[in-house]
């Protein structure tokens, strides 16, 4: 998790203040937050800043500064909170879980997220294209660990026989590059294929398509979609 902490060295007399992921109860900072993640995609971290942002949100220049007393903190922040959305889907994944349904799960999950949150995927690959300037300790102090973990429940899978052996960290790395395609290429996309935006029987295809693909390769049978088995009942 990520603490956003105003910077104390500069502000030495006023205490500082956290933004915890995934403890958003306050609606001032809910609208900041969309606000802001508009902003980034639309200007760049360079481009938005903090007036901006808070003409989109609709409030006061003084009400994100109580939040986050710096741009780089909020823009960590946004950051964050698209990271939690995509990988929550494996953060409680456990050595006895059906491999098959928790990669199966993730995987449309993601190709789901791709369609309905296309932007924080742009963002997130404008951030990581240009060298992670504002993710480096983010990556290197909780998604590597966060991978690591992951790393060792596929793993046991692997030394159960429950799939093929297979390098857990790149497997990884193939769910999210395949998935986040369709948001990050998301205009070549539709143009190759000659639509004009993505609907949701699209998005299911693309999801069974790659889980299909993904897993055979590791060995695993997706499971049957559940609207499909309330079909045949």
């Amino acid at each position: 998790m990520v603490n956003i902490i105003d910077d104390h060295e500069n502000h030495p007399t006023t205490a500082p203040r956290k933004y915890k992921r995934g403890k958003i109860r306050d609606k001032n900072l809910e609208k900041i937050l969309r606000a802001a993640k508009e902003e980034f995609v639309l200007k760049g971290f360079s481009g938005a800043s903090i007036q901006a942002i808070a003409d989109r949100a609709g409030i006061p220049k003084a009400n994100v500064h109580y939040y986050f007393r710096r741009k780089t903190n909020l823009y960590v922040a946004v950051l964050d909170g698209i990271l939690q959305l995509w990988n929550d889907h494996l953060d409680d994944i456990k050595v006895d879980d059906d491999p098959a349904e928790v990669l199966d799960r993730f995987i449309r999950k993601k190709v789901e997220l791709s369609y309905s949150h296309p932007r924080s995927s742009k963002l997130f690959a404008m951030e990581i294209i240009t060298g992670a300037p504002h993710l480096g300790e983010y990556m290197r102090n909780d998604m590597r660990p966060w991978v690591k973990d992951k790393i060792q429940v596929i793993q046991t899978w692997i030394s159960q026989g429950k799939m093929k052996p297979v390098d857990p960290m790149h497997l990884i790395f193939l769910i999210w590059s395949s998935t986040q395609h369709y948001a990050d290429f998301k205009t070549q996309v539709l143009t190759i294929m000659e639509r004009e935006e993505y609907e949701e029987k699209m998005i299911d295809e693309v999801g069974g398509f790659l889980s299909k693909m993904i897993l055979s390769g590791v060995g695993l049978k997706p499971p049957i979609p559940q609207a499909a088995v309330q079909e045949n009942s």
